[in-house]
């Protein structure tokens, strides 16, 4: 049967409307979340989930066709996302959401909330989940412990990643006598870790988020061979590390919207900086007393 054989007319889509309940956008966003869960979506298909979220009262009545054009997308991208949902096609999930999604539980009311808002809300449920991960301070001491003794230490972050690892060198040259920034990619990158090694390096601190690029997984294998440890930040759904990394913390990404965003894995940046600052004995605190002072007299702020 073809997906749009069930078209309704305006008329019908009336009368099925006053005998059934629609479903709430809290309930449609749930209902994505949970069926969803771990799997990265590709951009058409986030913005055909935005779309069944901001169309929920509708959304049982649509065709795919409807929906299609709503989301900017092709016809057969809804149809696949129906099935990445775990629907054999548009048809059953249709049927599904006539049927009524309810929410029991319902902390947040997100009914008003736009798409944005709703993203805020997302990532500030990431910061949840990673305080609950936290839990082992002593592990993150003893990554704070490899992360000072590593004299250079060497961090990496490519493509999406870079900022991540910005980030954490700008902050971690300010206290750590030699922090090496690796962030350009090609072969270049090899012959950095091979002098960090050379120089006293043995650690090496990687920021690897989606879409994982098979030149970071190279390095940090590359990395090993010479004789590295490494310390991998990466996002909730990488777990296959043995064999890769040495040490693995992981935050939530939030792709709810185009581009993933990094609330949680920004976190872990700030919180790997005090354990390695907690780890230098005092010598931490004496550099940033200096560069305070020299910043001061160099006016470099504005206050």
């Amino acid at each position: 049967m073809n997906e749009d054989a069930e078209v309704m007319g305006a008329h019908e889509i009336s009368q099925l409307s006053g005998q059934a309940q629609p479903a709430d956008r809290q309930a449609i966003r749930a209902e994505l979340d949970r069926r969803t869960n771990g799997q990265r979506l590709t951009p058409a298909q986030r913005r055909i989930a935005q779309c069944m979220i901001e169309n929920s009262a509708q959304l049982g009545f649509l065709s795919s066709m409807e929906l299609a054009d709503l989301a900017n997308v092709s016809q057969p991208s809804v149809t696949r996302f129906a099935m990445v949902l775990g629907f054999d096609g548009y048809l059953e999930m249709r049927r599904f959401l006539r049927s009524g999604v309810s929410s029991e539980d319902n902390t947040v009311d997100e009914g008003e909330t736009n798409r944005y808002q709703a993203a805020a809300l997302a990532e500030a449920g990431n910061l949840a989940e990673l305080a609950q991960s936290l839990t082992d301070a002593d592990l993150i001491d003893r990554l704070g412990q490899t992360l000072a003794a590593s004299r250079p230490l060497a961090v990496l972050g490519l493509r999406a990643s870079a900022g991540l690892a910005t980030q954490f060198a700008y902050f971690a040259s300010k206290v750590h006598p030699d922090v090496r920034l690796l962030a350009a990619g090609g072969s270049v990158i090899e012959d950095q870790i091979e002098q960090c090694y050379a120089a006293g390096g043995r650690t090496l601190l990687v920021f690897m988020m989606p879409l994982y690029p098979r030149e970071t997984v190279r390095l940090i294998e590359f990395a090993r061979q010479v004789g590295m440890k490494v310390v991998l930040i990466s996002d909730a759904s990488f777990t296959d590390h043995d064999g890769t990394a040495d040490f693995l913390l992981t935050a939530r990404v939030n792709s709810r919207l185009v581009f993933d965003s990094y609330a949680a894995s920004s976190m872990l940046v700030s919180v790997l900086l005090d354990a390695m600052c907690n780890n230098m004995n005092g010598e931490a605190q004496k550099r940033l007393d200096l560069i305070d002072r020299s910043s001061k007299k160099r006016k470099v702020f504005v206050s």
